[in-house]
């Protein structure tokens, strides 16, 4: 069984999320969906009593050649991903695509490969993104769905390295500088949830940053994501980089 990640990217009320862990699930970039108010010049008319699906890929803002689009009759983030009957197509040089043929229902998913690895990017709904974006498609007439824009997941973390064990004092972390980032937020997040960690979403314009303020000891996990000078993120690092701080440094 194929192994696959999904990765998410807050837009709004808009969500793009990636699946991981089971076969046909997605991972690796960012979507936003576009089930309403979007327009375009169709590329293929649909076949009679049927509808089509039309969008754009980019990532870094410039369109992506020969990535593959699912849309999907049934999907579930979290068990199966990708289900019931799939309609697939792939994009020109232009990141545009067009999913002919389709039956036309209501569909429960829309995922974007992530280049050449097994993950992909899907959109969700709705406060906190609790349910994936719907997809109407009609009879006769093509849907125009919001450009797909993918993150990667191969930002670099260098320190703190996986299940270190180290002091609060002056502990730092760095990564390594991603092409074409203008920014990179982190964040620290106590496996102990009861903790509040006092770094969520800190944006930093270096490759690196020493903690500053109070951190009780315990298991942490840590992540970076990068951005481009338009606020569109390019890509994030592993979530499974975990330390662990053996002492307290007090204020």
């Amino acid at each position: 069984m194929t192994s696959t990640r999904i990765l998410f990217a807050c837009l709004c009320v808009m969500t793009a999320l990636i699946l991981s862990g089971c076969k046909n699930t997605a991972e690796s970039v960012a979507t936003s969906p576009g089930d309403t108010g979007v327009t375009g010049v169709e590329k293929v008319k649909p076949a009679p009593g049927t509808g089509n699906v039309q969008g754009k890929v980019l990532y870094n803002n410039q369109p992506v050649e020969n990535i593959e689009v699912r849309l999907c009759e049934q999907f579930s983030r979290f068990v199966g991903g990708c289900g019931g009957r799939i309609f697939t197509a792939r994009t020109d040089k232009e990141g545009e695509y067009v999913i002919t043929n389709v039956e036309p229902k209501t569909y429960e998913g829309l995922m974007a490969r992530v280049f050449d690895t097994d993950s992909y990017v899907f959109a969700t709904s709705g406060i906190g993104g609790i349910s994936s974006a719907k997809y109407e498609v009609t009879a006769d007439k093509t849907l125009f769905i919001s450009p797909t824009h993918l993150f990667k997941s191969d930002l670099k973390l260098i320190s703190p390295k996986a299940a270190a064990k180290l002091g609060a004092k002056d502990l730092a972390l760095s990564w390594e500088a991603y092409p074409g980032a203008a920014y990179y937020k982190f964040s620290v997040h106590a496996e102990d949830t009861s903790v509040t960690s006092p770094y969520v979403n800190e944006r930093t314009d270096a490759t690196s940053f020493t903690i500053d303020k109070p951190m009780q000891g315990g298991t942490y996990r840590w992540q970076v994501h990068a951005f481009n000078d338009q606020d569109r993120k390019l890509a994030e690092s592993s979530q499974d980089f975990k330390f662990t701080i053996v002492d307290t440094v007090a204020p």
